[in-house]
């Protein structure tokens, strides 16, 4: 179905030549949550649990590595200046952003499924089984990721940038709809009672929370997913 919703256009948009310190900074915690959150089933031991030395083991190994990159200017918004400057143009995507880009789709879409999963059985069985799928699945389904991201699969992936201006609004418009969704899960996860009732609403609301979040993003009414079309020099983030 052709895309009907408001676009941007490259050049109408502001152009910086170098990126600030601050900008660099801001962009340091995003990627420290992304590969944080590599390890599944010790991120779901640390929201089923609490935080312990496992966490804090792996939380140093990502503050260290992610610090060394990002001064390097190897993780994606901490480059000393942008490197996508033309959305049209045919430049290669260096791997660094191949690599972070990846290890963000697998933050994305792993736990969002597993926990759909996670849900579906439990609305249908009454009982949960969310610590056993994610020891089982998390990796299969981490592995296919990171393989699709490998051979240049998913969006912000490819050898290239040269759809750069369609494919982030694939990659901010699924941030949106999980991000959504699993912080609306949080909060009624804590909220609601484990009873068959409240699997159901749980499960309810986290689907339609993703679905219209999607259906907003599908439409460009969400930041940064409208398409961008090609033209003058531009900015990407």
């Amino acid at each position: 179905m052709a895309y009907r919703g408001k676009v941007e256009y490259a050049e109408h948009r502001k152009i910086r030549d170098s990126n600030t310190r601050i900008y660099r900074l801001c962009h340091w915690p995003i990627w420290i949550w992304v590969f944080f959150l590599t390890p599944g089933p010790l991120t779901f031991s640390l929201f089923a649990h609490g935080f312990h030395w496992g966490n804090l083991a792996w939380l140093t190994v990502v503050l260290i590595g992610t610090a060394i990159a990002g001064l390097f200017g190897q993780l994606p918004g901490a480059e000393p200046r942008p490197y996508i400057l033309r959305f049209d143009e045919d430049k290669p995507n260096p791997l660094y952003r191949r690599i972070c880009y990846t290890f963000a789709w697998n933050a994305a879409l792993n736990f969002a499924l597993l926990n759909l999963a996670g849900l579906i059985v439990a609305a249908v069985t009454g009982i949960w089984y969310m610590k056993q799928i994610y020891a089982n699945a998390y990796f299969p389904l981490c592995a296919i990721i990171l393989f699709l991201g490998a051979i240049g699969k998913l969006p912000r992936v490819g050898s290239s940038t040269k759809t750069e201006g369609t494919e982030r609004r694939y990659f901010y418009g699924t941030i949106w709809a999980v991000t959504a969704a699993q912080t609306v899960l949080l909060v009624l996860w804590k909220a609601l009672p484990r009873s068959v009732t409240g699997d159901w609403i749980k499960l309810s609301v986290y689907l339609f929370v993703l679905i219209v979040m999607g259906l907003l993003a599908r439409a460009g009414k969400l930041h940064r997913t409208r398409p961008i079309l090609p033209g003058e020099v531009m900015v990407a983030d």
